[in-house]
């Protein structure tokens, strides 16, 4: 990759490489962060990394060459892990859990920052974790796909942003959320070919839901408990997204949301 594709760093400070050859820069994602400044940039060239990037109390710029070119992959924890993160932007790399403890492909707690043009993949947990009453982060036009349980999982009253992300081929749900204080928006998803359903809304959790397309999950497009607070109100979820094409219907209300996998 040439100089001259080097995104320039907005924010005025360093870019610090990262190269997987080893023939300039750092050999590690994890490596550069620990002498970025907040001004700086971090930018992954092409390879997979075997790596985990842990972020707390700090912004963070970290830009790989594209998801499809870099990926970062961790046996023994979840490759990616915000703490109060307090801005900045992570873009085009695709995380990945190989191991087989209960882990995520992504953990964000408390954070605000922008989580973008990524893929989160073979979690064994949820592919995603956004948590936390401060968990303010964007998670826009991902992909999420192939984790054990759900897709994305909003909890422990986040009110994060997801928008235009494809949540395909999890083996529970595409997006679940949870608990009271858990509102997010939720527009213009993709969430197809879940095990189950595309969404979840359950344990008196909430959240916005508009312009989603949530078609052939085994189970339903959408599913809430009779808690949950959803808006609009679940007889208007289907004028407001496309439901049609699952199994089992449109929606549905149910008191026994997870019957199915027996908890």
């Amino acid at each position: 990759m040439s100089e001259e594709s080097i995104p320039p760093n907005p924010l005025g400070g360093k870019t610090l490489i990262v190269d997987a050859l080893g023939q300039r820069g750092y050999a590690l994602p994890s490596e550069a962060l620990k002498e970025a400044a907040d001004q700086d940039q971090i930018y992954i060239r092409p390879g997979v990394y075997e790596d985990k990037v842990f972020v707390s109390e700090r912004s963070v710029r970290l830009v790989g060459a594209g998801r499809d070119a870099v990926q970062i992959f961790s046996r023994r924890s979840g490759p990616l892990y915000l703490q109060r993160v307090t801005g900045g932007q992570i873009s085009g790399i695709t995380f990945r859990y190989v191991g087989s403890d209960q882990h995520s492909a992504m953990n964000v707690l408390d954070s605000t920052c922008v989580i973008t043009q990524c893929r989160a993949m073979e979690g064994i947990l949820s592919g995603v974790l956004l948590y936390g009453p401060e968990c303010r982060a964007t998670f826009s036009d991902n992909e999420v796909c192939r984790n054990r349980e759900s897709g994305i999982f909003v909890f422990a009253g986040a009110q994060p942003r997801i928008a235009g992300n494809r949540c395909v081929d999890n083996h529970h749900f595409g997006i679940a959320v949870r608990d009271s204080g858990s509102y997010p928006e939720i527009v213009r998803n993709l969430c197809e070919t879940n095990m189950l359903s595309g969404m979840l809304l359950f344990h008196h959790g909430g959240g916005l839901i508009l312009d989603n397309s949530c078609t052939g999950n085994q189970h339903w497009g959408l599913l809430v408990t009779p808690d949950s607070h959803p808006n609009p109100s679940p007889r208007e979820l289907p004028e407001m997204n496309r439901l049609d094409g699952n199994s089992r219907g449109a929606y549905t209300i149910s008191d026994q949301p997870l019957a199915d996998i027996g908890r």
